[in-house]
């Protein structure tokens, strides 16, 4: 019985990956054949210009929308949390009361918060391949790439004065230069409780049926007033409907489809175990941290949430990479595409060594990986902001074709926006993480490991952890006066964290160059055979893995086959008001008060969620869910479950976007917090 089921998978799995809605499509190559088959529908060159102007990236993770002609933007709450944390006091909580301005002079102006607007792509394949030549030593290409890659930023900055970013998509088969409008003025007019925003809480994320008002909305100001633009989105209160065709114009972060097994086998065996373990490891100490009083359960909120998150999608992601189903599947893949190619003598002689290449560099990546994943203090805001502002003054001093990336001149606007940031950093926390990745990292490496003998120099993990929590990194004007102060003051400072930074900057500097020479250099360009190989064989009919650009992705609303019963393709406020009848109004379940008083007031048919068959991943979150007249109907704010194996592998027969209706969004801000100023704005 199990092989048969087994069989039903792999062959379910297949017919939908060959069949389904799969896909997150750049901009330039949008899947017409499959949109004109599937669904009579060819989207027009007015059409994509439209959405793609109107589509939103938030640096710090996450997508949204512009929803009217002053500048309004729409994004999910979790994706706004870390700036509700930010702004939130001892004195109030944004995160648990909300927040609505009525006003543009109650707006709060966010503390470190980068929109950008995709503006123009170029191609620049041909550029790279003409300096990255063919006949050169893995060492000397990767370096001549770095070179090229800073080299054409640094030119289109300067010359368009828009942020530009080099892509690569299809694993190197195709260099890009995207260019966005950079925003940095933004101001919060509207944030939900999180009660009600994160409904159902850890015990129904990645599930369906469900009732999140999963909405947070943000201002766009430049030059101190609130952007005008004709880009944006026409509210649609109707929402979406069963069947109808949508569309999700977002930033996907980072999907494996176009890895080799190798690589699938790596993260199964090593990647992914290590990562839960740190996730388990770095909760519990922030639990630990939050029991203390109700302001340390404050502080560590957003990270706690964030962290339980991370754990719950990598869950689901390590399931399917255990499932033979699915190594069934991408082995199927990948076998296919070497069988095809070999069918091709020139082709095959170019490019089948890509695989073993690949396998040999992996097998050497595992020699130390141990060193490489725990020799940090990950999870501590102090140590990364240490070890950022130790590499800024070093790297800033070089000139820009010699600095590491992420310090070349057209990266450094974004990165000093979050060195410098005023956001608070709280020592008593860091005091717990700190010693939590310590006792982590002995567990693994030992007492004797060099770098746990840097840390502690022969203290305990208690003294280390205090003393290092004390450094006045947490003043953004040590790290200001600091970074002005250049090497010279760099290499005075008595910090501790400054000290250790110091220090440990040798030893990460070490581990990244035996990355670069021995796994970069030859996973970067035997990546880039496959890739080639991928359009030799396919040409465009693949969507390429995503790398948190703008994607255009499809698919139709629509529920799923759900323990041996049907998921509806929505939900409505009444089902919220049973469900916390259901569990007693208590716990992850309790609604705010507010709901319970305007109970009279609200729809209870009123659409809350639905789910549509699109393609989407982590980073999408925030995405305007788009109907075939360009109108916003929804907002992405999850997957279900079943979703999460999209990460390797699309299988639409049960994979669902979960979304926020914006018949739902509509009937809260009316019947709930009384936002008539907003409502007034949104519909026009």
């Amino acid at each position: 019985m199990k092989q048969i089921k087994l069989l039903v998978i792999i062959f379910t799995i297949s017919i939908t990956s060959l069949f389904g809605d799969e896909g997150m499509w750049t901009f330039n190559n949008p899947p017409y054949k499959l949109l004109k088959e599937r669904y009579n529908f060819t989207p027009t060159k007015e059409w994509l210009e439209k959405i793609q102007l109107s589509s939103v990236r938030f640096n710090d993770g996450g997508s949204g929308s512009f929803i009217s002609s002053t500048g309004l933007v729409l994004t999910n709450h979790h994706v706004a949390l870390g700036q509700l944390q930010k702004m939130s006091s001892p004195e109030i909580d944004y995160v648990k009361v909300g927040f609505y301005a009525n006003s543009n002079s109650k707006e709060i102006k966010c503390t470190d918060l980068e929109l950008n607007v995709l503006i123009s792509m170029e191609n620049v394949t041909a550029k790279i391949n003409s300096t990255v030549k063919s006949d050169m030593n893995p060492k000397d290409a990767l370096e001549a790439r770095k070179k090229i890659f800073a080299s054409l930023e640094k030119e289109s900055t300067e010359k368009t004065k828009l942020r530009s970013d080099i892509v690569t998509l299809y694993n190197g088969g195709e260099y890009w230069i995207y260019r966005y409008k950079k925003y940095t003025d933004v101001r919060l007019v509207f944030a939900p409780e999180q009660q009600i925003a994160f409904y159902g809480g850890d015990p129904d994320n990645f599930t369906f049926p469900r009732y999140d008002l999963d909405m947070t909305i943000f201002r766009i100001y430049e030059n101190d007033k609130p952007l005008q633009s004709t880009n944006f989105l026409k509210w649609n209160s109707a929402g979406a409907s069963e069947n109808e065709l949508v569309f999700v114009s977002g930033h996907p972060g980072s999907t494996n489809r176009l890895q080799t097994m190798a690589q699938f086998n790596f993260n199964r065996d090593y990647s992914y175990p290590a990562r839960l373990k740190t996730f388990k490891v770095r909760i519990a100490a922030l639990k630990k941290f939050s029991v203390l009083n109700p302001e340390n359960a404050r502080k560590a909120k957003e990270q706690i949430f964030s962290l339980e998150n991370s754990l719950k999608a990598s869950i689901g992601e390590y399931d399917g990479l255990k499932n033979p189903a699915i190594t069934a599947t991408k082995q199927k893949e990948e076998n296919e595409l070497r069988s095809r190619l070999s069918l091709q003598s020139e082709l095959n002689s170019k490019y089948s060594s890509s695989w073993s290449d690949i396998e040999i560099a992996y097998k050497k990546l595992i020699s130390r990986y141990n060193e490489l994943f725990y020799r940090s203090l990950a999870g501590s805001t102090l140590a990364s902001r240490g070890l950022t502002l130790v590499r800024y003054i070093n790297e800033t001093a070089k000139e820009d074709s010699k600095r590491f990336d992420g310090y070349h001149e057209a990266q450094l606007a974004s990165l000093k926006m979050q060195l410098f940031s005023p956001a608070p950093i709280y020592s008593d926390m860091e005091e717990f993480v700190i010693s939590a990745r310590l006792n982590e990292i002995i567990s693994v490496l030992g007492e004797n490991d060099q770098f746990v003998k840097m840390v502690l120099k022969n203290k305990s993990i208690e003294q280390t952890a205090k003393a290092l929590s004390t450094s006045e990194l947490i003043n953004p004007d040590f790290r200001k006066k600091l970074s002005d102060g250049g090497i010279s003051a760099l290499n005075k400072s008595t910090d501790p964290m400054i000290v250790l930074m110091r220090e440990y900057d040798a030893m990460s500097r070490e581990m990244i160059t035996w990355q670069e020479e021995n796994i970069s250099s030859v996973v970067t360009p035997s990546g880039e055979k496959i890739g080639k190989a991928l359009f030799a064989v396919y040409g465009s009919d693949k969507s390429p893995d995503a790398t948190f650009t703008l994607r255009l992705a499809y698919g139709s609303v629509k529920g799923y086959p759900m323990n041996g019963t049907i998921a509806p393709y929505k939900t409505v406020y009444g089902g919220l008001f049973t469900r916390a009848m259901e569990f007693d109004n208590k716990g992850d379940f309790e609604l705010p008060k507010n709901y319970w008083d305007k109970k009279n007031k609200i729809n209870p048919y009123a659409p809350l969620n639905f789910v549509s068959s699109c393609d989407i991943i982590g980073g999408n979150s925030g995405s305007p869910v788009i109907n075939a007249n360009g109108e916003i109907v929804g907002l992405i704010f999850d997957g279900n479950i079943e979703s999460l194996v999209g990460r390797f592998v699309y299988d639409d027969f049960a994979n669902r976007a979960v979304s926020v209706h914006t018949g739902g969004m509509m009937e809260a801000l009316k019947n709930i917090y009384d936002a008539k100023e907003l409502v007034s704005e949104i519909e026009g």
